[in-house]
């Protein structure tokens, strides 16, 4: 269990992800904080589900309140820098599904409501899966504690 723990939260140290970490975990705690909540003028969960049906996803209160949840806690997660790869793995999933269920077809460019924004926050999400959370994380912290 101890060598479970360890992986799961080791790091390589340097502060050159906390910048990138923390703005990412802005841009996703609020855009689940929109599906989840309302907040930042999103629809709340009833209306994204309502959204997520109509163009085809479902069971969509299911999928909106694991999209939703997924972005929110996911983004609280990297903001403090816990569980950093398993969070970003589930975030990344997340970007791949809204790129190719919702985006895709629109082509690359988010003037014609493209897949720019959701790649670039997919390539965040991979490449903080492989370098993890860095120095000044709780990540960081816990696994101090479990060399």
């Amino acid at each position: 269990m101890k060598a479970l723990v360890s992986k799961i939260v080791s790091s390589n140290e340097g502060l050159d992800t906390m910048a990138i970490r923390v703005a990412a975990g802005v841009i996703f705690a609020a855009h689940g904080a929109q599906k989840l909540f309302g907040w930042f003028g999103g629809y709340g969960l009833e209306g994204t589900a309502g959204w997520m049906s109509s163009i085809g996803i479902e069971p969509s209160y299911l999928m909106a309140l694991m999209a939703g949840s997924a972005e929110f806690f996911g983004g609280l997660f990297l903001i403090i820098g816990l569980l950093v790869r398993p969070a970003s793995l589930v975030l990344g999933v997340t970007m791949v599904v809204a790129i190719v269920t919702v985006h895709l077809e629109n082509g690359l460019f988010m003037s014609n409501n493209g897949y720019e924004f959701g790649l670039a926050l997919l390539a965040i999400s991979v490449s903080l899966a492989v370098r993890g959370a860095g120095s000044i994380s709780v990540d960081q912290q816990l696994a101090s504690k479990f060399r």
